[in-house]
């Protein structure tokens, strides 16, 4: 993840370099945006992988010496319901409707898109990984009907 993230780096730095020249000589405001948005994205995916690279250090692709076994197991926790994906496409399909109009549209889809946000990268943030590790692939735990806010089939949908 090093290597991608200074490559986004510096993708980011090359469309920041860009917005700032364009944006000089032109004085033309959507491209100026276009380029800092351009920017903005870059640096996330940036910011993003850097983290993950300082997190968990080197993956097996990362290594020269690496197996193939290396690579075995599970990869990572994927969260089995989630309706915060729903809400978050419904508020920002309003808010795109909003555009066309009216503020007031876009006002109330952005009301309901921050705590749609906010709730889908904050779900699993207090999940136990010990916990989800001995879960199997679709979430159970292997003891259905114990508990739970009423997911299908007894699996538990709270997170912890």
């Amino acid at each position: 993840m090093k290597t991608e993230g200074y490559l986004f780096a510096g993708v980011a730095l090359f469309f920041g370099v860009n917005a700032v020249g364009y944006g000089w000589f032109s004085r033309e405001p959507a491209g100026t945006a276009a380029l800092t948005v351009a920017t903005l994205m870059a640096s996330v995916v940036a910011f993003f992988c850097l983290t993950h690279y300082r997190r968990r250090g080197l993956r097996p692709q990362d290594r020269a010496e690496a197996e193939v076994a290396d690579n075995a197991g599970p990869l990572e926790f994927f969260p089995p319901h989630s309706p915060w994906p729903v809400v978050t496409a419904a508020a920002i399909t309003a808010m795109a409707l909003g555009v066309v109009y009216g503020l007031w549209l876009f006002i109330i889809a952005f009301g309901l898109l921050a705590p749609a946000v906010f709730g889908f990268v904050f779900q699993y943030a207090r999940r136990d990984p010990q916990r989800s590790s001995s879960e199997g692939s679709d979430g159970s735990t292997g003891t259905a009907g114990s508990g739970g806010s009423g997911g299908s089939g007894g699996i538990s949908t709270r997170s912890p």
